[in-house]
C-alpha cells in the first residue's frame, strides 16, 4: 500500500470543508477528486489520500478511482473520509506516504 499526501491550499480551505461527505457523515453518493496535473500520482484504488491544511494533518479519504483527465489526474473519493487532527507542534511521519503539492481541489 503506497499513500499519498496533498496540501489543500489555504484560500481554498473552507470550501474544500464544505464540499460534502464530511468525516463521519453518511455517504451521499457524490465523487469528489482532487485534480493534479503532470505524470499520473503514486497511489491506488483502496489506498488513503491524506490532506494536509494550515500546516496540520486534516484528515484522509480512501480512493476510490485515479482517472486522467485533459490537465492531468483527478484522485477520486465518495464517503468514507476520517478526521485526523493532530495538536499544532506534534511531529509524526506517515510511513510510506508520497507528499504532493496540489494547486487546486474542486469536486468532480
Amino acid at each position: 500500500m503506497s499513500d499519498l499526501a496533498v496540501t489543500c491550499p489555504r484560500d481554498f480551505f473552507a470550501q474544500w470543508i464544505a464540499e460534502g461527505d464530511a468525516a463521519g457523515e453518511l455517504p451521499s453518493g457524490q465523487e469528489y477528486a482532487w485534480f493534479l496535473g503532470g505524470k499520473k500520482p503514486p497511489i491506488e484504488p483502496g489506498e488513503r489520500l491524506y490532506v494536509f491544511a494550515n500546516g496540520l494533518l486534516r484528515g484522509y479519504a480512501p480512493v476510490t478511482r485515479v482517472a486522467k483527465t485533459e490537465r492531468g489526474w483527478a484522485i477520486c473519493r465518495e464517503g468514507g473520509a476520517v478526521a485526523v487532527t493532530l495538536p499544532s507542534g506534534t511531529r509524526r511521519r506517515l510511513p510510506d506516504v508520497h507528499r504532493s503539492q496540489v494547486r487546486k481541489a474542486r469536486p468532480a
